[in-house]
């Protein structure tokens, strides 16, 4: 963007935030309208909230706020999950702005950085992430899972923006390059960064949540992870053959071995050497088994090529 004021658009997927949501708005339309004063925006920018199938009063209480002219709302007739609620949003207002960022409900993601994404995407970068500048509000668990789960990323090819969740600034085009990404095993964080067009950082600490708790324990963190990992690297589908190469190759070192013994007088029959290697290929099988079901049942979904979100109710 030169020389004109972008319209950005903010959209923040939710899930059961009723209690955060009052809070996130009262911030997010004085923050545009800061920046709308201050000039980097322009009067049409707005604020969108996705309500990924609330089972509290999550939608009741979008309604009400968007009585605001910068307030706007999406209803999905159903729980997607986080990533296609984000995707709904992204893809719903994708041409009604120059530029969209991304951010959590619960506005952990600091807006002090909001400014620098604009200004940043107004010099030209089409892609900008917001980046944690370190983890010490987490517990020593959750960091060094986090710290585990890049690094395993990284090793497994896919490429992934450290420390970096659904925070960032998207420009229309970045957006419509989005939108020919077609998979239902949806994992933004890694397709975006593949999508190319300049992409910038800017770095932030994170916040505590107003109110409410995480909607991401260890069971979807975990589920998240492994989805990330399947949806963009064939390594663990390399690891069943070495696998099976390296488990061959010791099965073969053990016949030569039990036929030398017979051949010495040396056997001598027993349960362990018999239950033991049966125990040990039987759960070598079974992981592997698992691992291949794992890909067969995302080309499944793929395959049927259902709709990613359906969408219920707009207010503007």
């Amino acid at each position: 963007m030169e020389n004109a004021k972008p319209v950005i658009g903010i959209v923040l997927p939710c899930y059961n935030e009723e209690q955060v949501l009052a809070h996130s708005s009262q911030q997010l339309v004085s923050l545009l309208g800061r920046l709308k004063d201050s000039g980097l925006i322009a009067a049409g920018s707005f604020i969108a909230f996705v309500d990924d199938g609330s089972r509290d009063r999550t939608w009741p209480i979008i309604e009400s706020l968007a009585v605001h002219p910068d307030v706007r709302g999406l209803k999905l007739a159903a729980n997607a999950g986080h990533q296609k609620a984000l995707l709904a949003g992204l893809m719903t207002f994708a041409d009604e702005a120059d530029a969209l960022i991304s951010m959590d409900a619960d506005l952990q993601d600091d807006l002090a950085v909001v400014e620098p994404m604009v200004a940043k995407f107004t010099s030209g970068i089409d892609v900008v992430y917001g980046v944690r500048r370190e983890r010490a509000t987490d517990t020593w668990f959750k960091r060094n899972t986090a710290l585990w789960f890049y690094r395993a990323m990284k090793r497994f090819g896919v490429n992934l923006v450290h420390n970096h969740a659904d925070f960032r600034l998207q420009s229309r085009r970045a957006l419509l390059a989005l939108s020919h990404f077609g998979e239902v095993n949806l994992f933004l964080r890694g397709i975006i960064p593949s999508i190319g067009y300049s992409q910038d950082v800017v770095h932030y600490d994170r916040l505590d949540r107003h109110a409410g708790e995480s909607k991401y324990p260890l069971r979807k963190m975990l589920s998240f992870a492994w989805n990330g990992l399947t949806s963009f690297s064939t390594i663990p589908l390399k690891f069943v053959t070495v696998t099976g190469f390296v488990i061959f190759v010791l099965c073969l070192g053990m016949s030569f071995y039990s036929i030398a013994a017979l051949f010495m007088g040396k056997a001598i029959p027993g349960w362990v050497s018999t239950v033991l290697p049966m125990y040990f290929l039987g759960g070598i099988q079974l992981l592997c088994v698992g691992i291949l079901g794992e890909y067969v049942g995302k080309i499944y979904s793929e395959v049927k090529r259902r709709p990613r979100y359906i969408i219920e109710k707009r207010i503007d």
